[in-house]
């Protein structure tokens, strides 16, 4: 369920008006059961009353076993529905779960006019620059600076000894103690996600939130995409440089380093004290091993195990990229030798 401290949620949503919604349909009419949709959810912890979608055969095992009262399904899959949910036939289930969620869930924004919430507690000792705005609900704690002109959405809870830069901001999230942030970086914003169906492209609705735990630096203009229902969490004492970006649903370990530029899609886990140089890349739904490291500029497109160091584009092993460019610069050199002993003596024409 998404949290209430950065979500207001429509109370339910009958099934004539879902399907005008989404234009979809149920397959057996008169199969209607509750005929509320009150949630929105993943295939994995749908419940009464809550509708998730199917739309990629990876996760065939998880409809199977959902529990979600209505699943959205092309008409393909609408047979493979588990006996006790409801199928709701869609040309593009994910795009038509999208539709229903942004009905249903609204992200928190600043209410009224006062720039620090009456409702905002800030315990003693906390510092606050020059046009900083706090959302109803915050909390802050003993001994932290924000400054000028940060801003801090509803429902966000800060611990004590922290820092937030100036001009940057905080939504969604849930941060630890002597965090440090810093100018113009953007912690809670949506996730990227896009479906589309015959009424065009839509958002994905991101539904999660950012956990930053202790002691965590993060560097100035780095993006830290909440989760699209799950949560981005990034552990303990984990640095990260200027001009990062960490999507959606991500799980960084303890004492990890990302360098500049450094690109982490959605759904990557990432172990404890790993490395990342600068204009690193990794693809969605990688795994990357504790203390594995990732050299600058290499982009990951499969796991990386612990303790591995990786180069290149695609990454691999960084041994075999370094025996690889050596090959390729002998034999480089070498064709461009046996072409100029070809062309010796023979006149221009």
């Amino acid at each position: 369920m998404p949290d209430p401290r950065f979500y207001d949620v429509d109370s339910q949503i009958d099934l004539d008006q879902v399907a005008a919604i989404t234009s979809s349909r149920l397959i057996a009419p008169e199969m209607k059961g509750s005929g509320l949709i009150t949630a929105c959810a993943p295939l994995s912890s749908g419940g009464q009353g809550s509708a998730a979608f199917f739309a990629d055969r990876r996760y065939l095992s998880q409809l199977h076993q959902s529990k979600a009262e209505f699943i959205f399904v092309s008409a393909p899959h609408a047979d493979q529905v588990p006996a006790g949910s409801i199928a709701l036939v869609a040309a593009s289930p994910q795009a038509a779960w999208s539709r229903l969620a942004a009905r249903l869930y609204r992200t928190k924004r600043h209410e009224g006019t006062e720039a620090v919430h009456p409702t905002a507690r800030l315990e003693e000792g906390v510092t606050l620059g020059v046009g900083v705005v706090i959302g109803q609900g915050a909390e802050i704690g003993a001994g932290t600076r924000i400054e000028a002109y940060a801003v801090i959405g509803p429902g966000c809870r800060i611990g004590r000894n922290c820092r937030i830069g100036a001009h940057s901001t905080v939504y969604c999230a849930l941060i630890g103690d002597r965090v440090q942030i810093l100018s113009g970086a953007h912690i809670g914003e949506a996730g990227f996600g896009v479906s589309g169906d015959a009424k065009g492209l839509v958002d994905v609705p991101q539904l999660g939130r950012v956990i930053l735990q202790d002691d965590v630096s993060v560097g100035s203009g780095t993006c830290i995409d909440r989760g699209a229902y799950d949560d981005t969490v990034i552990g303990d004492s984990t640095k990260i440089d200027n001009m990062v970006q960490i999507g959606h649903n991500c799980q960084v370990g303890r004492n990890c380093i990302l360098a500049a530029h450094t690109g982490i899609s959605g759904s990557v886990t990432i172990g404890d004290g790993a490395m990342f140089g600068g204009r690193a890349g990794v693809i969605d739904h990688i795994d990357v091993g504790a203390g594995a490291k990732v050299a600058a500029g290499a982009c990951v497109f499969k796991d990386v195990p612990a303790g591995a160091t990786v180069s290149g584009f695609p990454a691999r092993p960084s041994r075999q990229f370094l025996r690889e460019m050596v090959w390729l610069e002998k034999n480089a050199m070498t064709k461009d030798t046996k072409d100029s002993d070809k062309n010796k003596g023979q006149e221009p024409r």
